[in-house]
This record gives C-alpha cells, structure tokens and sequence, in this order.
C-alpha cells in the first residue's frame, strides 16, 4: 500500500504531527482529545503555503507585475486549487473523521480536504522546516504554475477582449474556426474574432483555446472596433 509519505516524497520524524494534521474536529469531538485536531496546524499551514508560493511565483516570473503575481497566488491559495491539490495525493483516504463526519461524506467534502492539505503542509514545516515544506508543495503545485504561467488570468486577451468591446456596446464578440489541419499530435487550428458582423482579427493555435487567445491579442493590438465606430 502507497501511505502518505510516500505520495508526499517526506517521511516525518515525528509522526505525531502528522496525526495532528490529519484529525478533522469531529474526531476530536467525539474522543473528548481537546486541542488535538488540524485546526492550529491549518493555521500554519496557510502562511507556509502563500510564503512558498510567492517566493517561488517571484523567482519563476521576473516580467510579471506586482498585480499579475498577485492575482496568480490568489488563485494557487483557493480552497477549489486546494481541494484539487489534496484530491491528487487522495488526502482524503488519510483523514481521521468522526462517525457523523464520516457518515454525511466528510472524506470528499472540499473545505474537509482544503484544510486538512494546508493543516499537513504546516505539520511538515515544525517537522522538516520551511525548505523541505517549500519542496513538497512545488512538486505538488508544479502543473498549475505551469499551467497558470502559460495563461494566467489577468493576461487572458479574451476576457480583455470582451471587457472592452462590451464597454462600448453589451455584446460579445464572436469566434469562428476557419479551419483545422495537420496530424492530431501536430494540429493547428485558424480561428476568426468577429464583432457587430465585422471581423477584427483571426489567430492561430495549437487548439482551440489557443487559437482564439491569439485571434483576441491580435484584435486587441488592431484595434478595428475604433475604425469602424467611426463610419
């Protein structure tokens, strides 16, 4: 059997703050065992995380500003980004639940898994200190950094897109694939932006979604919407 360590590349030294980590509430509740739960460890945990993560989304990023930083962290710290973190590790199989808990599905309730990650990260930190927490929460944060990195939020140029077309007029641009070819390892699809039944401009990508990222940057670097608000 694959224990938590394990999935975690750590093994603690003491492991009764991995126990710590991994009691909900409920089961404290019920065992009368006061101050013996997650919830402090939670604490600590929260700080371990947004600390490592900002050092690291500082050093990974040197072009991006203050406000794409933050809005990027703001994403990796949400209890949905938690609750996808822990359900990769299946957190939830480790955690120790009183029977009510257990018995309304405590196991695979989201704010249960987001605290009960963060509590385990805090645990690793008294255990290991800050370096070793900071290892196991990139290994474990790798692909959404990547992932956010290559799209991040506030750099998304169809959201941009439509905040400024709509604040001319309350309607949304259009996107049209013109075409798809190649292999499906090596596909490239050709996607149009139209707006008010004109074109603004057209992209190419990978996918889709990339297609029509690159067909609203190039709309938004033309900026045809002005000509045509003149005619």
């Amino acid at each position: 059997m694959v224990t938590l360590e394990n999935k975690l590349g750590y093994k603690f030294r003491n492991a009764l703050l991995l126990a710590e980590a991994l009691t909900h509430p409920s089961l404290a509740y019920e065992t009368q065992r006061p101050h013996f739960d997650n919830q402090r460890l939670e604490f600590l945990g929260d700080a371990v995380l947004e600390l490592s993560l900002t050092c690291h989304l500082y050093s990974m990023f040197p072009g991006f500003t203050e406000g794409d930083l933050t809005k990027m962290r703001a994403r990796l710290v949400s209890k949905t980004a938690l609750f996808t973190f822990a359900k990769s590790i299946d957190l939830g199989s480790y955690i120790m639940l009183g029977k009510g808990e257990e018995s309304s599905g405590g196991r695979d309730r989201a704010s249960t898994l987001a605290d009960a990650f963060e509590a385990m990260l805090g645990a690793i930190y008294l255990d290991g200190g800050f370096e070793v927490a900071k290892e196991v929460i990139l290994k474990i944060t790798k692909d959404s950094v990547l992932e956010l990195g290559e799209s991040p939020v506030e750099k998304n140029p169809k959201g941009k897109l439509q905040e400024t077309l709509q604040a001319i007029v309350p309607e949304s641009p259009i996107y049209v694939v013109n075409s798809e070819s190649g292999p499906d390892h090596d596909k490239e699809f050709k996607v149009a932006v139209f707006w008010q039944g004109e074109q603004l401009a057209s992209g190419v990508g990978s996918n889709k979604k990339n297609a029509e990222a690159s067909a609203a940057e190039n709309a938004l670097k033309d900026r045809l919407w002005e000509t045509m608000l003149k005619k």
